[in-house]
């Protein structure tokens, strides 16, 4: 049965990177909007008259915390007419209509392989969303690496925040790698070039493989490549999930 469509405000909006903002809604019919992490609301926005072309789905950069409230983080798309309405027709106080939460791209349970959250973009939020619901929920868990592709520094979401999270959390690795980017002899700790080369760098270091599942969210090129690779590394197709964007 189709989930209901319900009304959200827009009660906060940041700037977080030159082409991408933070929307921050609330949905006041509920006291609580209850969601797994790696969840994605659907967005029914005004701008056809046929509602197969005004739905837009978006993963839920928050976390669950009990509160009726939010997050999806946006990239402008260049002659997209669902992020073109979003950046500029909507404001605090606007209304927008939803419905969720939904998906199946959630954590394994229990966590008892490490975790490789591979993505581009605004395909970091399922996994920001992950993070931080480990923590707050102490939950057992292995090696989490957190591989995030960003052409130049400034494209690099929340990346202050994860750095700090990657302190909290014993064996989170955040690992964001820069296409555009050259590498800096004075900072080696710096990584630039493609998400593809790290994971595989890290699951060849022990010479065999490690026990693992992979989950990419991102552009359909991103996770073509990846899912190749990684099954070409020997790992079994049951073990890439993913959550394709575009």
């Amino acid at each position: 049965m189709p989930q209901p469509w319900q009304t959200g405000t827009v009660i906060r909006i940041e700037q977080e990177a030159s082409q991408t903002r933070r929307f921050y809604i609330q949905i006041p019919a509920m006291d609580s909007f209850d969601f797994k992490p790696g969840q994605f609301v659907t967005l029914d926005l005004p701008i056809h008259e046929k509602i197969n072309k005004r739905v837009r789905s978006y993963s839920i950069a928050s976390w669950p915390n009990g509160t009726n409230v939010i997050e999806l983080v946006i990239v402008l798309l260049e002659g997209g007419a669902g992020t073109n309405y979003l950046f500029n027709e909507v404001t605090v106080g606007s209304e927008l209509t939803l419905r969720g939460p939904q998906g199946v791209f959630t954590l394994p349970e229990p966590i008892d392989k490490d975790l490789f959250f591979i993505c581009t973009g605004t395909g970091i939020a399922p996994f920001r969303s992950m993070s931080h619901h480990i923590l707050n929920c102490n939950i057992p868990h292995r090696d989490i690496y957190l591989i995030f592709g960003c052409r130049h520094f400034e494209d690099c979401l929340y990346r202050q925040e994860l750095t700090d999270l990657a302190e909290k959390i014993p064996a989170f690795h955040y690992i964001p790698t820069f296409s555009r980017e050259k590498a800096d002899a004075a900072n080696p700790l710096l990584r630039t070039g493609y998400v593809h080369a790290i994971y595989e760098e890290l699951c060849r270091a022990n010479g065999s493989l490690r026990p693992a599942n992979f989950f990419l969210c991102g552009w359909k090129n991103m996770i073509d490549e990846a899912k190749q690779r990684i099954q070409a590394l020997g790992y079994d197709r049951k073990s890439i999930h993913q959550e394709l964007y575009g």
